[in-house]
């Protein structure tokens, strides 16, 4: 029941995500960033099954390729993302098509990754999937906040009586 469960929370986490970073959203660097990757990584390390017993080694250079993976294609995503402030002074954020790109080149990565630990006979669990959506999502919102602090905004001022204005011209009177 444990791993329908972590598959189901997987399965949420990444719909929720995709679905709200294909929308413009605002970049808020005094929130928790870095909260739902604690939470997930915590999910995954109460399993503990994250390491197969009978192919030690093979299973923990396949969990630190995951998690390489991982860390590659939350980069990718975030300096793929597009930001940008507005007149306000607010930072803004959407993903571009070439993040959508970085997911599908990540999504197959680890599908052959999972077919090479399945392969050579080691037992994956779910967790490990888990660990490795932490640090996608912890390497990308870090990379987007510190994009975000280092942005300024543009502040436009209104125009007061008399600024930017050209002299009257001469005009003759006949």
């Amino acid at each position: 029941m444990p791993g329908l469960v972590d598959a189901l929370m997987i399965v949420a986490v990444v719909v929720l995500v995709v679905v709200r970073q294909f929308r413009p959203g605002r970049i808020d660097t005094k929130r928790r960033w870095w909260l739902l990757p604690a939470v997930l990584a915590v999910v995954a390390f109460r399993e503990p099954r994250i390491v197969d017993a009978h192919h030690h080694t093979a299973s923990v250079v396949l969990l630190v390729a995951e998690l390489f993976t991982g860390l590659a294609i939350g980069a990718g995503w975030a300096w793929t993302t597009r930001i940008w402030v507005e007149p306000g002074g607010a930072v803004w954020s959407k993903s571009t098509k070439a993040s959508g790109a970085v997911w599908a080149v990540g999504i197959g990565l680890r599908v052959g990754l999972f077919a090479l630990g399945a392969a050579l006979g080691i037992h994956q669990d779910s967790s490990a999937l888990l660990l490795a959506l932490a640090a996608t999502l912890l390497v990308r919102s870090g990379i987007l906040a510190w994009r975000a602090q280092s942005l300024r905004p543009t502040v436009e001022f209104g125009t007061a009586y008399g600024d930017r204005m050209s002299a009257p011209a001469w005009k003759e009177r006949v």
